[in-house]
């Protein structure tokens, strides 16, 4: 028996750290969390029922053109995280049962009755212009964004070696948010067709449509996300990546950034600023999200060196493919201009993330599935 090189051994840890190739297993009889979880979404689903109960089907035409129109909303939404998915490429299940605690237990369990029952202390306390002003700002922020990490915690405990680094709580949290994001907009559908008192309840669902859709560009998917990344940098599942202050400041400022949000109002005072600090706060978010994305993603971008690096050494890939595949989008510009073709580039950048999940899934070991890839890495490079 032979010991690993060096490369080959560095592949394997990276496998061990990051988890990556584990399946999601849903169903655990045994494990706390998902009878936790479960709770969480039957809870949820029972507040639901009882919300849109009572009138839903007078509201039908309005729910129904919520709906339709936000899950249409999905679509792009989902395009992009996959976008962003490129380097943990967790399974779908998970990020599914992150959608749903989102959508479900975080709207309907939690934040519906934790919301309304804070609003009124509010009230209570500062009077209704007071509330009027701030309420909204010093309620959602503490008890949604707890409300879904609650999920991206649960997840961990059902599946602690798949979700190990700041960027998995990055992707997963955005999940989260974004499955929030679409409840409470369907909510928002039917509050504005009973408001108008059910009428033109179509033309209800298309002005909210607009109105959310715009905004939640910026919103709840985009709270979560930096949120989750500053809880994970607290917990620090990933001992290189462990940094306190680090997180808890990620966690306050996407904190901030939902306050901000609900509480423009205040905050302009109801003057001329009103009409620029929608653009001044989300050009404020944006970039702050992106500079958590990048630092966030150094671990995973180091996990795919150390993975592929074994592939380099037998010139399966080239250092010029690896820098693109594990690097940023500078370095996969560079390796566009290199090939003279956007496409070969996409192809064989997509190619060697299709052989490093054959790695990662077959344990690191030689399987007919990770042949099969890198032979096809050869073909797109040929």
């Amino acid at each position: 028996m032979t010991a690993p090189s060096e490369g080959k051994a560095a592949q394997l840890a990276a496998i061990e750290q990051s988890g990556w190739g584990q399946p999601f297993r849903f169903v655990q009889p045994h494990n706390l969390a998902f009878w936790v979880y479960l709770l969480g979404i039957g809870g949820g689903t029972l507040s639901m029922v009882r919300y849109f109960g009572a009138d839903g089907g007078f509201y039908t035409p309005a729910l129904a053109g919520g709906v339709l129109l936000f899950g249409l909303y999905l679509v792009p939404w989902l395009l992009l995280l996959r976008h962003h998915n490129r380097y943990t490429a967790q399974p779908a299940g998970l990020l599914a049962a992150g959608f749903a605690w989102g959508g479900i237990a975080a709207a309907f369990w939690i934040a519906l009755p934790a919301n309304t029952a804070l609003l009124e202390i509010w009230t209570k306390l500062g009077g209704t212009a007071f509330a009027a002003d701030w309420a909204a700002g010093l309620t959602a922020p503490v008890n949604e964004e707890w409300g879904k990490a609650l999920g991206l915690v649960l997840l961990i405990g059902l599946a602690p070696r798949l979700v190990r680094s700041a960027y998995d709580g990055f992707i997963i949290g955005a999940f989260i948010g974004l499955g929030f994001q679409v409840f409470e907009d369907v909510l928002y559908v039917y509050n504005g067709a009973v408001q108008s008192f059910g009428v033109d309840q179509v033309g209800t669902s298309l002005q909210m449509f607009l109105i959310r859709g715009a905004a939640g560009i910026v919103s709840h998917a985009l709270f979560s996300a930096v949120f989750c990344t500053g809880l994970m940098w607290v917990l620090g599942r990933t001992r290189s990546e462990r940094n306190v202050v680090l997180g808890v400041s990620t966690m306050l400022t996407a904190m901030v950034f939902h306050f901000a949000w609900d509480d423009m109002t205040g905050i302009s005072g109801g003057g001329s600023l009103a009409a620029v600090l929608p653009f001044a706060i989300a050009a404020v978010e944006l970039t702050v999200l992106f500079a958590v994305l990048r630092r966030a993603a150094r671990q995973e971008r180091a996990w795919i060196r150390r993975l592929l690096g074994p592939e380099v050494e037998t010139s399966v890939l080239d250092p010029a493919l690896l820098d693109a595949v594990s690097g940023l989008r500078k370095d996969r510009k560079a390796y566009r201009k290199r090939l003279h073709s956007r496409r070969k580039a996409r192809h064989s950048i997509e190619g060697a993330g299709d052989l490093a999940r054959e790695i990662a899934r077959a344990g690191g070991r030689e399987t007919e599935r990770v042949e099969h890839a890198r032979s096809e890495l050869r073909r797109l490079r040929a």
